[in-house]
């Protein structure tokens, strides 16, 4: 929601400003400028990135518009799930929560967590991790550094999404220089037709540059800067899984694990102890 009131409001500040210095606006639609700068960034994007890469900037994109963020009413429940299902395994023995692992869609426990479920990356890091602990055998460091292993490659598979939108943004400034240049040599083509024609293709050439700065610093950096944030948010939920589990598998009741994972929550979303513990034992 934000990047869409962030576009609206870069665009009315160029617009307003535009016009308030007596600008027409029809001098800023220089198709052929568009055509050369939206070209460019585009074919260097394929250059660039391999299919697989570009897949997940075009999936990413739609997300950072509508990013799917987990609020604290969210680490809430994803806590009380796992509170709820380690006290099961503390009671009956860790086999007993077998069924909930293999079919978490299915599990009166975790299926209550809707976003949980939902969230098929983070369900299967989590079961996934908890069959290796089930299956016995590996000490909780170990569990640990498997753990670290498999957010470490999320992690590193993340990582050029941001950083690929954030070259083209880089090059957009060097890319409007580009279509200017081609725009002064149609103006020095055609000097010999008049000022009149002359200056239609000299503001055509600066409206070039002017688009490359533009789209750069007021929307492709941002969108690359949006999106790295939502991944760090990413992480920061696999990180508080990975707490969770730990802290469990070390031989911590469940209410203390679930209050370790709860310190890795960043502060915006966090809830305090006394919400976590009201919460996981049904009082609110």
């Amino acid at each position: 929601m934000f990047v869409i009131i962030g576009i609206a409001v870069v665009a009315f500040g160029i617009v307003t400003g535009f016009l308030l210095a007596g600008g027409n606006l029809l001098l800023l639609l220089q198709w052929s400028e568009f055509i050369v700068i939206g070209g460019a960034a585009i074919g260097s994007l394929l250059i660039s990135a391999p299919i697989s890469l570009l897949k997940k900037i075009l999936a990413e994109i739609p997300k950072a518009i509508s990013p799917d963020h987990f609020s604290k009413k969210d680490y809430l429940e994803l806590l009380k799930s796992f509170n709820d299902l380690f006290l099961v395994a503390q009671r009956d023995g860790l086999l007993a929560i077998e069924k909930h692992i293999e079919n978490p869609t299915e599990s009166d426990i975790l299926s209550k967590n809707k976003k949980f479920i939902n969230n098929e990356v983070t369900r299967n890091f989590f079961c996934d991790t908890m069959k290796v602990m089930l299956s016995g055998g590996i000490p909780p460091h170990e569990l640990e550094n498997v753990i670290d292993t498999e957010i470490e490659t999320y992690e590193m598979e993340l990582k050029p999404v941001p950083a690929s939108i954030a070259r083209v943004g880089d090059s957009l400034p060097g890319l409007g220089i580009v279509a200017a240049v081609l725009g002064i040599i149609v103006t020095m083509s055609s000097i010999d037709k008049g000022a009149e024609v002359v200056g239609h293709h000299v503001a055509a050439a600066l409206v070039g540059t002017f688009l490359g700065v533009l789209l750069a610093y007021g929307f492709i950096n941002p969108l690359a800067a949006n999106i790295e944030h939502n991944m760090e948010n990413k992480l920061r939920l696999f990180v508080t899984v990975k707490a969770c589990i730990v802290s469990y598998a070390k031989g911590n009741p469940p209410i203390i694990a679930v209050e370790i994972a709860r310190r890795t929550i960043f502060t915006d979303d966090r809830p305090t102890f006394t919400e976590l513990e009201n919460y996981v034992r049904g009082k609110s």
